[in-house]
């Protein structure tokens, strides 16, 4: 038996809850996990793993031994890194998650100065505003703007993003121009961001030297992304608030207009996040490296 693939093989499918998940991540059969399993608790005399048709839970021995392993594992995988990373060049397939338009408006744009840099690094950028499941789905890291709410998540903090209170010309000459965010209450629309369907829609926020004032309003529509939500403000659907990357062309071009230019919004925070029982790759380094110089 190979003891540290068995090893591997058993947090991978503690981490994914299932053997079929766990061989697609660890890029072998599904048998192969099955088998490594079966010797690892022979070797053990324990049972680790209970199986059943639709899931599988952990022992009270496997959350045990589950625990040592994750734990010997990141610490060999540390010292492998330790002894090449001097002269290893960044290599190899790098996950990650990011939203849909920091992605289109800020990293692909930039991406042709990181591959001269590092060439041997393939990336794969998955777009989206939901939340990621770093672990489940086998992701090195994710982008992330606002505050991080998980404390079990690692985060370096890269950068903020200032935000813009914006609305089209033609919205304006159909609703007319709110003087104060509780306008926006009595006769106008925004666009309601909405990060998960069925959740609840976030507020405006605004801010001067002595309140804040969260402003819901009313929408005929709302969004999960933040293109969506960039292409219903351009349609005319209502007020906006967004981040001012996404807004400078649009307003330069008259498309957009700023509003309520004496209120402002609390920047948000950008993060780079990962689990905090992984190791910290050379091409996670130099990618959040790169990121943050330039988000910066």
């Amino acid at each position: 038996m190979d003891q540290l693939a068995a090893m591997r093989a058993f947090v991978r499918v503690v981490e994914t809850g299932t053997f079929t998940r766990a061989a697609d991540l660890l890029d072998m059969p599904k048998p192969t996990v099955t088998k490594l399993i079966q010797q690892l608790e022979g070797h053990l005399r324990a049972r680790l793993l209970n199986r059943t048709t639709r899931r599988v839970t952990v022992t009270m021995d496997g959350a045990a031994y589950y625990e040592r392993a994750l734990r010997l594992l990141s610490e060999l995988d540390e010292l492998d890194a330790s002894l090449t990373l001097a002269q290893a060049r960044p290599s190899g397939r790098l996950r990650v998650d990011c939203s849909s338009a920091l992605a289109i408006s800020i990293i692909i744009p930039a991406l042709h100065e990181f591959h001269t840099r590092y060439p041997d690094i393939q990336l794969d950028l998955g777009l989206s505003d939901r939340p990621a499941d770093l672990i489940g789905e086998n992701l090195d890291c994710a982008v992330r703007a606002g505050e991080i709410t998980d404390q079990s998540l690692v985060a370096r903090r890269i950068g903020e993003m200032q935000v813009i209170t914006c609305a089209t010309p033609e919205y304006l000459v159909r609703y007319g121009t709110p003087l104060h965010p509780r306008d926006i209450e009595d006769g106008h629309r925004i666009v309601a961001y909405r990060p998960a369907l069925g959740g609840r829609v976030l507020p405006h926020v605004y801010q001067n030297h002595s309140e804040t004032i969260e402003v819901t309003g009313h929408y005929s529509i709302s969004v999960n992304d933040g293109m969506g939500y960039l292409a219903a403000g351009l349609a005319s659907h209502g007020i906006m608030q967004l981040p001012a990357f996404m807004t400078r062309a649009h307003i330069a071009e008259g498309r957009l207009v700023p509003l309520l230019q004496n209120w402002c919004t609390a920047p948000k925070p950008l993060h780079i996040i990962y689990p905090p029982n992984r190791h910290l790759s050379n091409k996670v380094r130099v990618f959040v490296d790169w990121l943050a110089e330039l988000c910066r």
